[in-house]
C-alpha cells in the first residue's frame, strides 16, 4: 500500500510537466480560407500571421489557399473552415439562394469590385454597347461572367446579344490574344496581368471596369457564419482586428508583405505581384470614400443596391436585406481602420 501511494504521489507531481495542456487551456484555433492561391491581394492574411497579430489576440490560426471566391461560402456553411476572405458578390448570391445558411459578412476590405471586361485596344469595341453581337470568353464560374447581366443592365447593353464562350481559366486570356474571342470577363488584377504575361501589354488592352459603368459593387470581404460568430464573438472580433491590421500593413509596407508572400510561396514572381498589388490598391481598395472614412465604412444603402443587382443577375427573388448579411459588430475602432 505504501509503495502504491508513493507511485501515485510521483505521478501527480509529474502531471504538470507531462501534460501541461490539462492545466492550461489551448488557444482557440481558427481555420481561415482565402479566395485563391497565395497572391498579393490576399497576402495580408499571411502578413498578419507572420507578425503575430493572431497570437496577440490569443488565436492559433490556420491559413489555407482557396479555389475561388464561390467556394468560400459553402466551406463556411459546411464547417470545414470558420472564416474566409472572398469577393462579396458570390457570397450574396449564396445567401440569397440559401437563406437559412446564416452566412455573415463581418468586414468589407475592397471598396470596389475588380470585375471587368477586357478587349483589344486595336479592335472595334470601344464602349460597352459595342459588345452586342460579340463573343466573350470566360469560365462558367467566373464572377465577371455571372454578374455580366447586371453590368449590361447598368451600362445599357442588350445581354441577349452577347455570346459567352465557356473555357477553362487557363484558356481565357489566350483566346483574346489569338482573336478567338472578342473579349473576356474577369478580375482586372488577374486577367490584365495574365494578358501582359502572354504578349498583350496594358496599352494594348481596353479595360471596362464594371464600377465605371454604373455597377458599383463592393469587393473582397471577411465572411463567417452567424452561428460561429454567436458561439465565438471574442475570437471573431480578434481575427477581424488581426486581419485588418495585416491589411493596413500591406498598404503601408508592400515590400514586407511581398517578402512574406515569397517565404510562403518560393516561386512567387515579386515583380508581377508588386504590380498586382499596386493595381489592386489603385482600382479596388483606395478610393476617396476609404481615404475619408477608413476600411469597412460600409454604406448600407449602397450595399442594398448591390444585393438587388446580384439578385437580379441570377433571377432571384428580392428578399435579402443588407442588415441581415453585414454587421459592423466585430470591427475594431474607426481609428484602427484608417489608411
Amino acid at each position: 500500500m505504501i509503495r502504491l501511494s508513493r507511485r501515485a504521489a510521483l505521478a501527480a507531481a509529474a502531471l504538470p510537466f507531462a501534460a501541461p495542456g490539462l492545466l492550461h487551456a489551448q488557444p482557440p484555433r481558427l481555420r481561415l480560407t482565402l479566395d485563391w492561391a497565395f497572391q498579393a491581394p490576399n497576402a495580408f492574411a499571411l502578413l498578419a500571421r507572420e507578425r503575430g497579430y493572431f497570437r496577440e489576440a490569443g488565436i492559433e490560426v490556420q491559413v489555407d489557399r482557396g479555389q475561388g471566391s464561390g467556394g468560400v461560402p459553402p466551406a463556411l456553411v459546411a464547417g470545414t473552415h470558420d472564416m474566409g476572405y472572398a469577393d462579396i458578390n458570390p457570397a450574396i448570391r449564396f445567401l440569397a439562394q440559401n437563406p437559412d445558411s446564416g452566412l455573415l459578412c463581418v468586414a468589407v476590405l475592397h471598396d470596389r469590385a475588380p470585375l471587368c471586361v477586357i478587349v483589344r485596344a486595336d479592335g472595334p469595341i470601344r464602349t460597352p454597347k459595342d459588345l452586342e453581337g460579340k463573343r466573350l470568353a470566360a469560365p462558367d464560374f467566373d464572377a465577371g461572367r455571372q454578374l455580366f447581366p447586371a453590368f449590361a443592365r447598368a451600362a445599357g447593353v442588350d445581354a441577349s446579344r452577347v455570346t459567352f464562350l465557356s473555357v477553362a481559366p487557363a484558356l481565357r486570356e489566350p483566346m483574346l490574344v489569338r482573336r478567338e474571342a472578342d473579349g473576356i470577363t474577369g478580375f482586372v488584377t488577374t486577367s490584365a496581368l495574365a494578358l501582359k504575361g502572354i504578349g498583350l501589354d496594358h496599352p494594348q488592352q481596353r479595360v471596362m471596369m464594371y464600377y465605371d459603368h454604373g455597377l458599383n459593387l463592393y469587393g473582397g470581404a471577411l465572411l463567417t457564419t452567424r452561428a460561429f460568430a454567436e458561439r465565438n464573438p471574442a475570437l471573431v472580433r480578434g481575427a477581424v482586428a488581426a486581419l485588418i491590421r495585416g491589411f493596413r500593413d500591406s498598404i503601408a509596407s508592400p515590400d514586407a508583405m511581398l517578402a512574406v508572400l515569397r517565404q510562403v510561396e518560393p516561386l512567387t514572381d515579386i515583380a508581377i505581384e508588386r504590380e498586382r498589388h499596386m493595381m489592386n490598391m489603385e482600382r479596388v481598395v483606395i478610393t476617396p470614400h476609404v481615404r475619408a472614412n477608413g476600411i469597412s465604412a460600409v454604406d448600407m444603402a449602397r450595399l442594398q443596391t448591390g444585393i438587388r443587382a446580384v439578385e437580379g443577375a441570377f433571377n432571384l427573388p428580392e428578399r435579402l436585406e443588407a442588415a441581415r448579411f453585414y454587421t459592423a459588430e466585430f470591427l475594431p475602432p474607426a481609428e484602427q481602420r484608417r489608411i
